[in-house]
């Protein structure tokens, strides 16, 4: 059975601004002494893993990211019967389980946050609400055995085993909980250079007839860049096993649900003002038990002209081809998806296949 998956993904997004950094622009790189536009591995993952189709493809197994556990033990225990005083208590003995509780300024009122943000799976979260009730109907506050249980069980969310999560509470005695991410992601970057253009845009009255005054209402700039992105991902399929408690059926449906996700799913920043949704164009999947490595080295010159799909696909196989033959085969077997009109056959040396996204999920499936 494979211990590694690696997937090459090339997607191609119109005018847009998928992922800002502080200034409200495309994020950017430099690479191969060019600007590149980028997205971060951050935005991605946070994308696909609150996607509807993530979350109807792993059926329930979804983690929940947050900092006010605290606060839906608080409000439990009140609804339960627990006055203010045992809710309180309650509430912060048990979030400092997960992370530092955040002080609260003179006359702030206290919502039991903790200082950083917790992933939970929906294991956790259920013992956490049922311990809830029964210390408000019992109006009492937890025992240390009560409070440490909630943790006594290695969360089944798929995105927790495959993203990772660190748990720093209690003066990091609970680092043994913490999770080791079973998939990498890279950040996404361009194939080519490019570069930033603003959008310089009015808004109207609808209301202003025009008589007194013909100008804007408002007046603005906006951020955008175009570009064809490779992405990079790494699964260690043995870890996520592991991760998921053994059950290697749900890390299918895990691997499954990720790579729908990268292929369909796009980052939602300003998706309202250039609707710039796409699918990934190209897909190389690769799977065997060699030392992973990223095709970016295919992009240290930058992709230029026209045809930019069919040369970035190109310069990509061969690179992959230059590496297995420096070192050795790369991969026992790959997989090629292409939605490319003009692409042909892969020149790609070895087990090949090729088909549409059904038959590389039925490739990534762990019996082989």
């Amino acid at each position: 059975m494979s211990h590694f998956i690696q997937l090459h993904l090339l997607t191609s997004y119109p005018p847009s601004n998928l992922n800002r950094d502080d200034l409200g622009r495309p994020k950017t790189a430099f690479m191969g002494g060019a600007r590149r536009l980028r997205v971060s591995s951050q935005s991605l993952k946070r994308n696909w893993r609150t996607s509807t189709l993530f979350e109807e493809a792993v059926d329930g197994h979804r983690g929940t990211r947050t900092k006010r556990l605290g606060k839906q033990v608080f409000d439990r225990m009140k609804d339960a019967g627990a006055d203010d005083k045992i809710a309180g208590s309650s509430a912060e003995k048990i979030a400092s389980i997960f992370g530092t509780l955040r002080k609260v300024g003179k006359g702030e009122k206290h919502e039991f946050e903790i200082e950083q943000l917790v992933h939970v799976g929906p294991e956790e979260i259920a013992a956490l609400e049922t311990l809830a009730n029964t210390l408000g109907a019992e109006k009492r506050e937890p025992t240390d055995e009560e409070i440490t249980n909630v943790l006594l069980r290695r969360p089944t969310a798929v995105d927790i085993a495959l993203f990772g999560r660190m748990l720093t509470g209690e003066k990091n005695k609970l680092v043994k909980y913490s999770v080791e991410a079973a998939c990498q992601v890279a950040h996404a970057i361009t194939v080519h250079a490019a570069e930033v253009e603003d959008d310089y845009f009015t808004a109207v009255d609808d209301l202003n007839t025009g008589d007194e005054d013909r100008g804007a209402a408002h007046i603005g700039e906006a951020g955008f860049a175009a570009g064809l992105f490779y992405l990079y991902l790494c699964i260690d399929r043995d870890l996520l096993v592991e991760n998921l408690q053994g059950n290697a059926d749900l890390a299918d449906r895990a691997i499954a649900a990720l790579v729908e996700s990268a292929v369909k799913v796009s980052p939602k920043g300003k998706q309202n003002s250039f609707g710039s949704r796409a699918h990934a164009s190209y897909l190389l999947a690769e799977k065997g038990d060699q030392q992973p490595r990223s095709l970016s080295a295919s992009f240290l010159q930058p992709v230029n002209g026209e045809g930019q799909a069919i040369k970035a696909i190109s310069k990509l196989e061969r690179q992959a081809q230059a590496f297995d033959d420096a070192y050795g085969a790369g991969a026992d077997s790959r997989f090629v998806l292409s939605a490319e009109p003009d692409y042909e056959k892969p020149p790609l040396k070895g087990d090949v296949q090729t088909g549409n996204l059904q038959d590389l999920l039925t490739f990534l499936k762990g019996d082989d």
